[in-house]
């Protein structure tokens, strides 16, 4: 069995196309932008679809079946419409339960965003890292695989934040956000102990980045922040081959399975990530 943190537990090879790839990036909101980026930078040779299950945000108050159930619903529907040569998976929340059932159901590559525990445990010095969560991802079973595989010698956090990802959406779109509510999520994040403090944290949620610039201003102590949209894409790259010689630049679209909650500074910030075009697939939560 081959082992791959960011694409889950097993993979098929890819195929590489011989025509221009297309890559689907899937969340349930605006987080996996940071991951499109990274993406799109590495491949710009792809039709890019950026899919977000905005009719569901946030996954994190699913159960655990609704939650496998929804993403296959929505994952039938948009391989059927866009016939992506590989999908990426751009939220922890989905990628640490469902990949498995999304590979049993589709013939083609699913790359997961899975928590940064290994890195995060290599570059710690002091011994203190935490992994900064939705309350689902602290949750469950692999997150903390994963913390024993490959933590074993470092003291590791998981933080649970309840309002973080919203906050960033909020944010997106040109909402005011305050400084306290966004310490408050990121508080227990800082663990001093024994002359000892937390030097590394990893963002275990496509949507924390987009509020880095904050963490760094708000955080009581300078620490290694770890994003994982970097090794996604390289993954990307890893299954699709080298990206092709094409002159121009791919398509990109956004597509919501709701919509509602598209505003005006968010149709702009999605143009800043290459999205100006934007459909609507409704699917009701």
């Amino acid at each position: 069995m081959q082992v791959d943190l960011l694409a889950g537990n097993c993979h098929r090879s890819a195929v590489m196309p011989q025509r221009r790839p297309t890559i689907l990036l899937f969340d349930s909101g605006l987080g996996g932008l940071t991951v499109l980026s990274e993406v799109v930078a590495s491949r710009p040779d792809a039709d890019i679809v950026y899919a977000a299950d905005d009719a569901a945000f946030p996954y994190g108050r699913l159960s655990e079946a609704a939650l496998i159930a929804r993403v296959l619903a929505v994952m039938e529907r948009l391989v059927a419409r866009f016939h992506p040569d590989l999908v990426v998976i751009a939220c922890n929340t989905a990628s640490t339960l469902v990949l498995p059932a999304l590979r049993a159901r589709f013939p083609i590559p699913f790359v997961g965003t899975v928590p940064a525990v290994k890195p995060a445990a290599a570059r710690s010095r002091s011994g203190l890292v935490s992994v900064l969560a939705t309350p689902g991802t602290v949750a469950r079973d692999y997150t903390r695989g994963l913390i024993e595989h490959y933590a074993g010698g470092c003291e590791v956090t998981l933080v649970g934040a309840t309002r973080l990802a919203g906050l960033a959406e909020a944010a997106l779109k040109g909402e005011t956000i305050g400084d306290s509510d966004v310490l408050a999520e990121i508080a227990p994040c800082f663990v001093a102990r024994d002359g000892r403090r937390t030097d590394v944290v990893a963002l275990a949620c496509t949507h924390y980045p987009l509020l880095l610039a904050r963490y760094r201003r708000l955080a009581p102590w300078p620490v290694e922040w770890i994003d994982p949209a970097p090794a996604v894409a390289r993954r990307v790259t890893q299954l699709l081959g080298p990206a092709g010689d094409w002159r121009d630049a791919g398509e990109a679209c956004a597509v919501f399975t709701a919509g509602t909650r598209l505003s005006g500074p968010a149709r702009i910030a999605l143009a800043g990530f290459g999205l100006a075009r934007v459909e609507i697939e409704a699917m009701p939560a």
